[in-house]
């Protein structure tokens, strides 16, 4: 196990009806005067505005709105969120919906502070430094894990590029966290979510790091929770104590602590931020089309098997085949292709309509143009992408 320094500062509020604490606790952090940044028109539709208003104007907070956020938010949008904040004395930003909402009221967050372009922090130009509103969450939609990580992810529209920026200070203040807020969550967005979440928990699963137990059975854990559920609210949408597992799930798979003392593998985040800021498929469509894709391409090499093995017996529950190791990992590959399915996820690019003429260019792209190989769970050069990118389209 590597050392680490695990902290984190964000404050869970989970359970029935907490959005109704949302004002009171914005007033014990001392905020007055707040952006309420949202997606679309759900949230009043569904009356969750309406009572987070009433929440505000009972404890005496004003509030400005900023709605219109999209799946893969766009750097547009976090511009004139800063602007906004710096015209209106913003001096707190509320975030009510899933992970678009929140990463983009985080990259405001710091725009909001800063004298240049936010797409700076993005671009590596800048810092983000110590200088951004505080903000919080009302988390609708359990996926990104967002609501207490310390990263945030933009698509720049004008570059086809989604990348992210990352700081201590980009955690929320604090998170509410109402799984009744879940329920009407249309089943291909919730298989989405939930394919996100354990892509966050694989993308630390995955290691070099030798004896890390714990955080191997905390991973397991999390994985198998997701599995459970996922089938239960597909049928039974307003389940609520599978709701509520799922969205804990959610944040425990992406607030650092499953990943402490090991090495990550984030190369299928790296492709599929290629993949859909070329072609804007939600994430976690991308996630369940990129992984098994990934495992298959390591399955031959002998360093990647043990693990493979492992993830195939102990999520899948695989019987191991001392005769032949590469039969428990296909297995368990297979097992993962057939829960997307029928979950009601893609598999295939093809799927998706996306052909093979990008692949060269966004391989290009994780390895300077065939400079040095993208670092992971194993390096992986330019020709090892291009020909996972083909496993995909199968």
């Amino acid at each position: 196990m590597d050392s680490f320094v695990f902290q984190n500062a964000t404050k869970i509020i989970f359970g029935k009806d907490t959005e109704k604490l949302v004002g009171s606790e914005l007033k014990k952090e001392g905020a007055k005067n707040i952006l309420l940044i949202y997606g679309g028109g759900s949230i009043k539709k569904s009356g969750l505005f309406g009572r987070v208003e009433a929440s505000l104007k009972e404890n005496g907070i004003g509030f400005t709105e900023l709605g219109g956020v999209v799946p893969n938010p766009r750097i547009g949008l976090v511009r004139e969120g800063s602007k906004l904040c710096r015209e209106k004395n913003i001096d707190f930003i509320l975030a009510v919906g899933g992970g678009s909402v929140i990463d983009s009221a985080k990259a405001i967050s710091f725009g909001a502070c800063y004298d240049g372009d936010p797409w700076d922090f993005f671009s590596g130009k800048a810092e983000p430094g110590e200088n951004r509103i505080p903000l919080a969450t009302i988390l609708t939609i359990p996926a990104a894990g967002s609501e207490a990580s310390d990263s945030c992810v933009i698509t720049n529209e004008e570059l086809n590029i989604k990348t992210h920026f990352a700081s201590p200070l980009m955690r929320p203040v604090f998170s509410i966290m109402n799984p009744e807020l879940t329920f009407s969550l249309p089943p291909y967005q919730t298989a989405c979510g939930c394919m996100d979440i354990m892509a966050h928990v694989m993308e630390r699963y995955f290691t070099k790091t030798s004896h890390v137990e714990l955080a191997d059975r905390l991973c397991e854990s999390v994985l198998k929770t997701v599995i459970h559920n996922l089938p239960i609210v597909l049928k039974e949408p307003e389940n609520y104590d599978a709701r509520a597992e799922i969205m804990w799930a959610g944040t425990i798979a992406h607030n650092d602590l499953i990943g402490m003392g090991r090495s990550h593998c984030w190369f299928n985040h790296a492709l599929e931020h290629q993949i859909s800021g070329y072609y804007d498929i939600p994430h976690g469509a991308g996630l369940a089309i990129t992984f098994p894709a990934w495992m298959k391409h390591l399955s031959s090499k002998p360093e990647c098997q043990r693990r493979l093995c492992q993830f195939a017996t102990n999520v899948w529950g695989v019987e191991y085949n001392y005769d032949n190791p590469l039969d428990t990992i296909m297995q368990g590959i297979e097992r993962l292709y057939s829960f997307e399915k029928a979950c009601g996820l893609p598999v295939s690019l093809n799927e998706v309509s996306i052909g093979s003429e990008k692949f060269e260019l966004m391989a290009d792209n994780l390895t300077g143009g065939g400079k040095h190989p993208a670092w992971g769970f194993y390096p992986l050069e330019k020709s090892d992408i291009i020909e996972i990118l083909k496993l995909a389209s199968k």
